[in-house]
């Protein structure tokens, strides 16, 4: 079995100390979560399963934390940067671009006819 030294911060360090039996497993499982977080996920759903009317859809958008991750990413991108899990996470953020843009597409005919 391999030894790993890591340096984390004194906040992570306390966080850790509460499952330190479980660190193997929980860095095993980490490697398998989805390349986005959940939270974003978790947000689009949050907001759709609100009922927005047709004018909410076209006009929703990121929250500014997704806003600035996909910037980061899309810079890294440009720069030639990109690691392959950061590669998988904007693939991610594409996938769930397109559906909003299926998804405000078809709210557009509801929004024009009451205009």
């Amino acid at each position: 079995m391999a030894t790993i030294t890591l340096d984390v911060s004194d906040e992570l360090a306390a966080q850790l100390a509460g499952v330190h039996d479980r660190l193997p497993e929980l860095l095993a499982l980490s490697l398998h979560q989805p390349a986005l977080p959940a939270a974003l996920y978790r947000h689009v759903l949050d907001f759709l399963a609100s009922n927005p009317t047709p004018e909410q859809l076209v006009t929703f958008r990121p929250s500014p934390e997704m806003q600035q991750r996909l910037a980061a990413l899309l810079e890294r991108s440009r720069d030639g940067v990109l690691t392959a899990v950061e590669a998988a996470e904007l693939d991610e953020f594409e996938r769930i671009e397109h559906l909003m843009v299926l998804v405000k597409a078809g709210a557009l005919p509801y929004r024009t006819s009451t205009l």
